[in-house]
């Protein structure tokens, strides 16, 4: 087979094509290990490439899928994680100085997830460091790049997983989104990233930012493959004890086109603070194509829900400077100092602001149970602004030059606070021809309702298969 045509296939596909013999996972893997040599040059979206251990472990999935031993979907696909999650046999940086020699000889359980799948880990992704960040700028091994245009920010934290998949450098990734760092990077990079219900997925074995509102968050490129990503990491996990116990559905059944009853939320707040305009006018598209798909569409008015971010923000303030006390105290200088800034910010809180911040969750909690009671998702944009140059320090809104990164996570960190299951689609283009996502979000643990609807839109969609030319 053309390996143009089978980097850029889907996990399904290739999966069936692998199981066919019309290419092997060892194939797919050298190639694109060989393909990685040359294009992460470019936008550094790995910290490290696995190369012996992805070949051996191809090798193994081929004499598997020989025998007739398939493990499923992800058998002998090639996968890249985030580094902050533990990888057996790695190095696990968090993209700091810090941990630079920090090798790991355990997988984080949705490594070992995605293991016993049959998934080969091809390499760990670069990101924002300790995933504080919305931009993945500030990395010890430098910026993630964008592959529609290197010279502009992917957004983060994870911003090497979502570049590396748009790249066709990998199928799938397993990033972290503590205030959107998995559907931020996703929307300035056209990926679909998912961020699940808080306890769907289990996080040991990842680098805290905050214990509150840190979720592992799977990135492809297309719903689907989300879909078989998220299938395969969730469960309950007896290491970690905020995992829940509720059954993991059939994802990639849900796909459906069945909306029978289905109620949709716009969010207006959202769309009227969209700073810019081109991505409100292809958020609005969206929202006209989704209407004709045969579901109910009504505009939801949220009290106050301008202050969640902020609310959110303190929380992870809090928690990320406790976590770092010592390494503040002990390393201070080794932190990117723009991170460094942000964690020390902690220590300008007290109890009484942290406490006042969980109370404020549980009222805008009671908000939203209120809205769900009369729809079943909710959409907005993902982010209020297109992807800027990396490094710029300011952007025009309404006539006043201003810094563009405390306005990148507005719109997506109340599903963080709150830990309901929002997903970012791709939803069009911008005039200079950069990605603009869509943020659709459900109820606690209702995310077959939010893939189905993101299904559906995706395939309605004539772009949804446009890959930057890198």
């Amino acid at each position: 087979m053309d390996p143009r045509e089978v980097r850029q296939g889907s996990i399904k596909e290739v999966s069936a094509w692998i199981r066919n013999g019309e290419v092997s996972s060892t194939e797919i893997v050298k190639d694109l290990i060989e393909r990685t040599r040359g294009v992460n040059k470019k936008i550094n979206a790995y910290i490290s490439v696995l190369e012996k251990d992805a070949v051996t472990a191809a090798r193994r999935a081929d004499e598997e899928i020989r025998s007739g031993k398939s493990r499923g979907p992800l058998h002998g696909i090639p996968v890249s994680v985030k580094d902050i999650l533990a990888v057996r046999g790695s190095i696990t940086s968090a993209a700091s100085k810090l941990l630079a020699e920090n090798l790991t000889d355990y997988d984080a359980t949705s490594v070992e997830h995605l293991r016993e799948a049959g998934a080969i880990i091809i390499g760990k992704n670069n990101c924002h460091e300790f995933a504080y960040g919305p931009t993945a700028e500030d990395s010890y091994y430098g910026p993630c790049r964008n592959p529609w245009n290197p010279e502009l920010v992917t957004g983060g934290s994870s911003g090497g997983s979502a570049s590396a998949v748009a790249a066709c450098l990998c199928y799938g990734s397993l990033g972290t989104d503590t205030g959107g760092s998995g559907r931020i990077p996703s929307s300035y990079c056209g990926t679909v990233g998912f961020k699940p219900t808080y306890g769907r997925v289990s996080r040991f074995g990842v680098i805290p930012l905050s214990w509150n509102l840190d979720h592992v968050s799977p990135i492809a490129r297309t719903v689907e493959d989300t879909a078989i990503l998220l299938e395969a990491i969730a469960g309950k996990d007896p290491r970690d004890s905020t995992s829940s116990e509720r059954p993991v559905p059939r994802y990639q059944s849900a796909l459906s086109n069945d909306f029978k009853r289905m109620k949709v939320g716009v969010l207006g707040k959202y769309l009227e603070e969209c700073l810019d305009q081109e991505v409100r006018r292809r958020v609005e598209t969206a929202v006209e194509v989704i209407s004709g798909l045969g579901v109910s569409v009504s505009e939801i008015s949220i009290p106050k829900i301008e202050h969640s971010a902020p609310v959110a923000n303190m929380l992870i303030a809090c928690e990320a400077t406790s976590i770092h006390e010592k390494w503040l105290k002990e390393r201070r200088e080794d932190y990117q100092p723009s991170v460094r800034t942000r964690l020390e910010v902690g220590y300008f809180y007290s109890a009484n602001h942290y406490v006042k911040a969980l109370r404020l969750r549980e009222w805008f909690r009671r908000e939203f149970d209120r809205v769900f009671k009369s729809v079943d998702v909710l959409l907005s944009p993902t982010c209020p602004i297109l992807p800027f140059k990396i490094g710029q320090e300011t952007i025009d809104v309404g006539g006043r030059k201003t810094d563009p990164r405390p306005f990148i996570a507005n719109f997506v960190r109340i599903y963080n606070l709150l830990g309901l299951p929002a997903l970012s689609v791709p939803c069009g283009f911008s005039s200079s021809g950069l990605p603009i996502g869509l943020q659709i979000a459900g109820r606690p643990f209702d995310e077959e309702t939010v893939l189905k609807l993101a299904y559906a839109y995706e395939q309605a969609q004539p772009w949804k298969d446009r890959l930057p030319n890198i």
